[in-house]
């Protein structure tokens, strides 16, 4: 039996089929935004840093170049209160068609950038505005994304269900990857002169894709409800922060985490293993491909088990992982065995990023009304996205040039991550096999 078989089981049969019609769709879209979002971190650590900045220092150039990472990241909590606000107001569908249009354009744009020696600092200008599209757009994106799906499913799958949306980011990733894997066999001039600019330019294809398959998607039946009881929100980031505050901020506290090892493990491991283990990109880039695949099943493997143990208990068990992991991720890397360090970036991820980022997805949504669900949701999972996983790797580069080259502050900074959201799974309420309101 398989994933979308299962996901149909107590469900009458047109309803079956509306339902995988409705999964598939945000998977392929989702997976279509998150190759836009997830090149720009590949290109970071691995071209960024040569071409966008001044040469001299590589230390600093690299810094910088993890700055303009940080700035999609930092934009991605305006783009869910804009969209999350209109996302309640006017609708789900709507919001994503516009969301994939505005990834897709900054996207493309990054691949025509010239370089600093081309036109020197107005290089990074325009990379950290593009930059800066491309997080407004995955911001409202993802909420949209996932609310069509929860919205629709039954409540014994929600976490199964709910998780499918997110192998969008390991489809993706695994896209980007690929792209990002062809195009590094060039020689290196070749590489650095146009080569990377590839998986930038062919993003326009993918999101021609995906838009016609999210305008052709419905509305989710929860809003048409809130629609026709004539319940829609006016303000809804106005209702959260005066009446809904404890959820917002459980929601960000549930991302600190996840998406710290998320950054630190996809994209901050791949310039300290090819800059200080003097290790090939083909390693690295083959580490993240494999954890991208392992993902595929391990996502809805860990939705699965959340309907049947709980969101918290799935939450628990992968913030104990990612302190007890902080210290010998390191140390596994430093080995150099390149089979040793592509297990540990799957290892890492998949425990440390992956169980939290499936179960999260639905469960985020669970602690909001649908009324406001759209902009609680997204800002929740946004605003900690941007201040863990956006600072996180500038934070790592900066602590390792302060400690002369060491990773023990990195990873104490990911054990800090990790009980702060132990903490936010302590305040949380277990949503699983429970009504949304």
């Amino acid at each position: 039996m398989t994933v979308a078989d299962d996901v149909t089981l107590n469900v009458a049969p047109d309803e079956a089929a509306s339902l995988r019609r409705i999964v598939w769709s945000s998977v392929i879209g989702t997976a279509v935004e998150w190759y836009d979002f997830l090149i720009y971190g590949t290109a970071t650590a691995l071209v960024f840093n040569k071409v966008f900045f001044a040469a001299g220092n590589p230390t600093l150039a690299t810094i910088a170049a993890f700055g303009t990472y940080a700035v999609g990241f930092l934009a991605r909590p305006l783009g869910a209160a804009i969209f999350g606000h209109y996302g309640d107001r006017v609708g789900r569908k709507a919001m994503l068609a516009i969301t994939i249009m505005v990834m897709g354009i900054g996207t493309f744009l990054i691949g025509l950038l010239p370089t600093y020696q081309q036109i020197g600092i107005a290089a990074p200008l325009l990379l950290i505005g593009l930059r800066f599209l491309q997080g407004i757009g995955l911001g409202g994106e993802w909420g949209g994304a996932v609310l069509m799906v929860v919205e629709n499913c039954p409540t014994h799958r929600r976490g199964l269900l709910g998780s499918m949306v997110q192998v969008g980011n390991p489809i993706g990733n695994l896209a980007a990857i690929g792209m990002f894997a062809l195009v590094a066999s060039l020689p290196e001039s070749d590489f650095m002169t146009y080569g990377w600019r590839i998986p930038f330019l062919i993003s326009i294809l993918l999101v021609g894709v995906g838009l016609y398959i999210r305008l052709n998607m419905e509305e989710t039946a929860a809003f048409r409800q809130v629609q026709a009881k004539k319940d829609v929100a006016k303000m809804p980031l106005v209702e959260i922060f005066k009446h809904h505050r404890r959820p917002f901020f459980t929601a960000v506290g549930l991302k600190i985490s996840e998406i710290a090892y998320a950054s630190i493990g996809g994209v901050f491991v791949m310039s300290y293993a090819t800059a200080n283990l003097g290790l090939s990109r083909t390693v690295v880039l083959n580490g993240a491909f494999a954890a991208s695949l392992v993902a595929l099943f391990a996502i809805p493997l860990f939705g699965w088990l959340s309907d049947i143990v709980g969101r918290k208990t799935m939450f628990y068990a992968s913030c104990v992982f990612s302190a007890l992991f902080a210290f010998p991720l390191f140390w596994l890397l430093d080995t150099r065995d390149p089979t040793i360090v592509i297990c540990t970036i799957v290892v890492a991820i998949t425990f440390g990023q992956m169980v939290m980022f499936g179960i999260g997805a639905p469960w985020y949504s669970e602690l909001f009304s649908a009324r406001l669900r759209y902009s609680g949701a997204s800002l929740g999972f946004q605003v900690g996205a941007a201040i863990s996983g956006g600072l996180t790797p500038l934070i790592a580069a900066s602590l390792m040039a302060w400690s002369g080259g060491a990773t023990w502050p990195v990873s104490l900074l990911l054990i800090a991550c990790a009980a702060i959201t132990a903490t936010a799974t302590t305040f949380a309420p277990e949503m699983a096999n429970k009504e949304l309101t």
